[in-house]
């Protein structure tokens, strides 16, 4: 019999209160115990509209009813209002996976079912509840997903320039490697403003440009009309104005960076500053742009990555005590599944897209270099292939972040692509490679090296 470590308190609670959400309204189910009669609960169930002042009416019920804790299911972006004006009533909320409560099957559906259902559940502890940050971070996933969607909008219509341009006959492109670099754009603009001449378009040319002229002014040689002309005006513009707007989402990103610091309570499991005069400094000292410029030492991350990932999974480390919490709650890791004898590995879920995405861009990036989670990807992409080898590394580099934000003295340290070689065991080294050699046909004999 394997005895188990976890604590005993089954997680139920007394009074509790379960909110099914829509987009105008909410039905709130209430459930405590009877004055009088022992074991038995009052349950009551109304609907509540989802403005302000009706919510704010709702904490104040609660509250009096000495309520210790609110369910609500994540619907979109509904529970929003909810949670955030009955957190600030100081009421302990929790927000749940809908997949965590889905109802009985063969039983009606109903707002006021799934709300008796969501509390039955809440006051079992049959619910976990899923990572909402503070306000500081969650105004720096605003941020950073924002401009996250405005780089990939800018993107679309860079792609719609070249069309146009294709439209026109015009393969700039084949031979301008960024449309939209110097030369490029000189040249967008200069078609924009009436010039048709490939020559003169040719001569825009600047730096190593200049050696191919005469294939721009071949690849300039099409029929482009004052139609094509209006049309790329227009994508201009709005490359141009979403580049501004990415540029103010930058500096609010880093005016958010700079004020945000660490919790204050130091709930960092990490081992505690010490100064140079002996004094105990918590790690609540550390700012969001310094735990960004950290994670910008590792390979693959760079500083718009280091945002999107503190604003993913917030400066306190409190909230995913080991690292292996945080690579789960990421869907960086296979899930188990064990039936009788047989241990499988199931797919590792879907997890948070903005934070898989940008990890998987470092991950891509760190596979290129010639570092330890290079070597990584390319060790492990012989057997397993490309895809695999990206999530193994991107796991890797979120454990790595986590180690660097929870202990204010981690700093990164790189150890070598040869790692991996310095630390293999020589004795399994030499017995894998005589069987690649009798597997060849080979009879080997080994005999140790005369010492001098």
């Amino acid at each position: 019999m394997e005895e188990s470590g976890e604590d005993h308190d089954d997680g139920s609670v007394a009074r509790v209160a379960a909110i099914d959400i829509a987009k105008a309204s909410g039905m709130v189910c209430l459930r405590i115990p009877h004055d009088t009669v022992e074991g038995r609960r009052v349950q009551q169930v109304w609907t509540v509209a989802s403005t302000t002042n009706a919510i704010l009416e709702l904490g104040d019920r609660l509250v009096c009813q000495g309520v210790q804790r609110v369910v609500m299911e994540a619907t979109g972006s509904y529970w929003r209002p909810f949670f955030y004006l009955l957190e600030a009533r100081g009421l302990e909320c929790w927000l749940v996976n809908a997949r965590d409560v889905k109802n009985v099957p063969g039983r009606p559906k109903t707002d006021k079912l799934d709300a008796v259902w969501l509390a039955k559940l809440a006051e079992r502890g049959m619910v976990r509840a899923s990572f909402v940050p503070p306000k500081p971070v969650r105004q720096l996933r605003d941020l950073t997903r924002t401009r996250t969607v405005f780089i990939q909008e800018r993107t679309r219509h860079k792609h719609r320039v070249d069309k146009a341009l294709q439209d026109a006959q015009i393969k700039l492109s084949d031979v301008v490697s960024d449309l939209f670099g110097l030369s490029g754009r000189a040249m967008l603009d200069a078609l924009v403003a009436g010039e048709r001449n490939p020559r003169a378009l040719a001569d825009l040319a600047k730096g190593r440009l200049v050696k191919k002229k005469p294939a721009l002014a071949e690849a300039l040689t099409g029929q482009f009309e004052d139609h094509h002309g209006r049309l790329l005006s227009v994508l201009l513009g709005t490359v141009d104005h979403l580049t501004a707007q990415v540029r103010e989402l930058d500096r609010l990103i880093a005016d958010i960076m700079e004020q945000s610091t660490a919790p204050h309570d130091g709930a960092g499991t990490g081992p505690p500053h010490t100064d140079d005069t002996g004094t105990s400094s918590a790690h609540d000292g550390v700012t969001a742009r310094e735990l960004a410029e950290r994670l910008d030492t590792v390979p693959g991350i760079g500083p718009a990555t280091a945002q999107i990932v503190l604003a993913g999974i917030g400066l306190d480390m409190s909230c995913f005590p080991t690292p292996e919490h945080l690579v789960s709650w990421a869907k960086l890791c296979p899930r188990t599944i064990q039936s009788g004898a047989k241990n499988t590995a199931g797919p590792a879920g879907k997890g948070n897209p903005w934070l898989k995405g940008a990890l998987g861009e470092a991950a891509n990036a760190a596979a290129r270099t010639d570092t330890f989670l290079g070597a990584r990807y390319r060790r492990i992409v012989k057997r397993r292939g490309h895809a695999k080898a990206l999530v193994a590394v991107a796991r890797s580099i979120l454990v790595i972040a986590w180690h660097l934000i929870n202990d204010p003295d981690a700093r990164y340290q790189e150890l070598g692509a040869d790692w991996h070689q310095r630390h293999l065991n020589p004795a399994r080294k030499t017995r894998d490679l005589v069987r690649q050699l009798q597997a060849l046909g080979h009879q080997v004999t080994l005999a140790p090296t005369a010492v001098a």
